[in-house]
């Protein structure tokens, strides 16, 4: 009676493999995310380049450097994706091997006696899901200068996801671009969110998350200039995510402080940011005593969350913009390489 029903049950059985297709956008790239449980950064490659350059046995994040074999770059909605495809597909296949069945045993039931059986099967239209890559393109692109692979990033990127090369002049300024292109696109993200508690909310996301990429793209263009400075003293790691410390740092080094760059109204601005961007790294925005000294800001009491407005990310990304052009020209005075 249910001949086709065991035999689909069978051919599962010993199938260990299913090829689900996952598609690139419309530009040619295609998803991917750092295995890194601490980092999960989201980035599109170009398809041709994943497969022209990159190399299986290591793949950088662009993001924080954390590097794997090829396979694990899958992203969660990828997994998700093909999960529920597969299951889509084999549940597919044994809903017809049933149907199969169904529709012969009616057709052996003898017409006009005392009892009949028959077997209907309620067939539900193949679920058609929508692929990752159907996703907004990523809005920054961004081409190695050293091996030319074509990536893709929103926010801040920092190494090539093929050979791992880092130019920190280049990242920071494109870093910069790309925040300021996620600002621009905030009031197309508020239009294209129906409901209005999650597109706010997604609006805070994108503009505390800028603030904390502005920082850290300073960050790592500061210490990479230092790393140039000849004689420099070593610096702790992170040092240049503290303004009075990196400042004291590169004072030693050149002889020339922040001071020199920014205005003392300029510094304290800047304060504000770099200890609002560790609230929301390290307690969530929540503030602390620590945030209420060194950063000045009397508007808050212990306890509160901290807003972060777009307008005061766009000053601090114009402030870090400043300070970092001036560091380079210390730089390139002490004839840095």
């Amino acid at each position: 009676m249910f001949g086709e029903t065991l035999r689909a049950l069978q051919a599962m059985e010993g199938r260990t493999q299913l090829s689900i297709p996952i598609e690139d956008d419309v530009e040619g790239y295609f998803d991917r995310e750092c295995p890194s449980e601490e980092c999960l950064f989201q980035f599109k490659i170009l398809n041709q380049d994943w497969k022209d350059k990159v190399r299986d046995e290591e793949v950088f994040c662009p993001s924080c450097g954390h590097t794997a074999t090829s396979e694990k770059w899958w992203t969660q909605q990828q997994i998700e994706h093909a999960q529920q495809a597969a299951v889509a597909h084999l549940s597919g296949e044994l809903n017809n091997a049933v149907a199969r069945d169904a529709a012969q045993w009616n057709s052996n039931q003898v017409k006009g006696s005392f009892i009949s059986i028959t077997m209907k099967v309620n067939q539900r239209p193949t679920q058609v899901l929508l692929p990752p890559a159907a996703a907004e393109p990523m809005r920054l692109k961004i081409t190695c200068p050293a091996c030319a692979c074509h990536y893709a990033v929103i926010g801040a990127a920092f190494f090539c996801p093929s050979c791992g090369y880092n130019a920190a002049d280049q990242q920071f300024t494109q870093t910069v671009a790309g925040i300021i292109q996620s600002l621009d696109a905030l009031d197309a993200v508020r239009t294209a969110i129906v409901d209005r508690d999650t597109s706010e909310n997604t609006v805070r996301l994108i503009v505390e998350n800028s603030l904390q990429n502005a920082v850290t793209a300073f960050q790592r263009y500061a210490e990479a200039l230092y790393a140039t400075m000849p004689n420099a003293n070593a610096a702790r790691r992170n040092a240049f995510q503290n303004l009075s410390e990196g400042s004291g740092l590169w004072s030693a080094a050149t002889g020339k402080s922040y001071n020199d760059i920014l205005t003392s109204a300029e510094l304290a601005t800047l304060q504000c940011a770099f200890q609002q961007r560790h609230l929301l790294a390290h307690t969530q925005g929540i503030v602390d005593a620590d945030y209420v000294q060194k950063s000045g800001d009397s508007r808050y009491q212990v306890g509160q969350r901290i807003v972060i407005r777009e307008a005061s990310v766009r000053e601090a990304a114009n402030l870090i913009t400043i300070l970092a052009c001036g560091l380079l020209a210390d730089a390139s005075g002490m004839g840095a390489k």
